[in-house]
């Protein structure tokens, strides 16, 4: 089944806040209103609270907030700080459902949109968690998804984006998914890309986005053993630009997911200029697997991602990163 990006928690039917999360959730509560009283505020104070909890204590913690004061958590966030560290601090003041809505939000803002955050949060999703974006992102913008999302994408990239955020995903099933079946579909992926002249895209995507993981990795095995090249290769092959990276890090999410992710972490640090947004959502994102991203980042480039971060951010949102980074994975003294 596809990898799981939301702590359990989130969809927990009895998330109910009347049962109470302890008493550490409202001495951190208090901590991070104490922070913000006054002229200026204590950013250590909150870098130490919000930097060092788990998806599912800032889920606890932003439900509880509310309870207390009467006003969310990521509005007092956005009443104190500024720039990336706003940014920041906000997406950490939320339940990852919601930070998440939030980030589509950004991304579509102004002239254009940030299309590899776009693809990166709605694509390789499980069902599950596809399904709760488009009913949160409702909720919380009043506008459905799909239709914002049309405004937005035109071409390949829209119909590769609309496959993925149908929640079309299927179950795994031994009796269906027979390795018959990934020879077939591994067939029509090469006849309607490197099989033709011109590549199908829609029937192409329609497959990849359909296809639970196990499927994929089937597919991809008996591709490379007929054509002699991976699905990653051949879709590196038939797609170019925006929508040939989506393609990939679709393959490279039912394939090796944690690589995908510490592979966007690094286009976030590439060339010239950091991508302050994509990486601050990568690592707000990622927090309820981070110790298998790391670790996937250190066997593929050789470093840490605080290596990889450290000459590419400063200040006091360097500080929260690495304070989130350090709670996961310590760097060795």
């Amino acid at each position: 089944m596809p990898l799981n990006l939301y702590p359990p928690i989130i969809f927990e039917q009895d998330a109910s806040l009347s049962r109470g999360f302890g008493g550490d959730i409202d001495e951190d509560c208090e901590l991070l209103q104490e922070a913000c009283k006054g002229f200026g505020a204590d950013k250590d104070q909150v870098i130490a609270v919000l930097g060092t909890k788990d998806s599912t204590e800032r889920f606890k913690l932003s439900h509880r907030f509310k309870e207390l004061y009467g006003k969310p958590l990521a509005d007092l966030m956005k009443s104190e700080f500024s720039g990336d560290f706003e940014d920041l601090t906000r997406m950490l003041a939320m339940p990852l459902d919601e930070a998440e809505c939030h980030m589509i939000k950004k991304a579509t803002k102004g002239v254009g949109c940030h299309k590899t955050l776009l693809y990166s949060i709605l694509i390789g999703r499980s069902n599950d968690e596809m399904n709760r974006i488009k009913t949160n992102y409702y909720k919380y913008h009043t506008q459905d998804l799909g239709k914002m999302l049309a405004s937005e994408l035109s071409g390949d990239m829209e119909v590769l984006i609309f496959n993925s955020i149908q929640a079309g995903e299927e179950i795994y099933d031994p009796g269906y998914h027979t390795d018959e079946k990934a020879k077939e579909d591994a067939e029509l992926i090469y006849d309607k890309g490197q099989g033709q002249w011109g590549t199908n895209e829609k029937k192409i995507f329609k497959v990849l986005c359909a296809s639970p993981p196990k499927h994929i990795m089937n597919i991809d095995k008996i591709y490379a053993e007929t054509y002699g090249f991976s699905l990653w290769k051949a879709m590196e092959k038939e797609l170019s630009g925006d929508v040939g990276e989506a393609a990939r890090y679709l393959v490279a999410m039912k394939t090796k997911p944690y690589v995908a992710m510490a592979s966007l972490i690094k286009a976030a640090c590439h060339g010239i200029g950091t991508d302050e947004l994509l990486l601050t959502c990568c690592i707000v994102r990622y927090q309820h697997v981070m110790k298998e991203v790391m670790s996937a980042h250190i066997e593929e480039y050789s470093k840490t991602i605080q290596d990889r971060v450290k000459g590419e951010v400063g200040g006091n949102y360097k500080d929260l990163l690495f304070t989130m980074l350090n709670t996961a994975w310590p760097e060795q003294a």
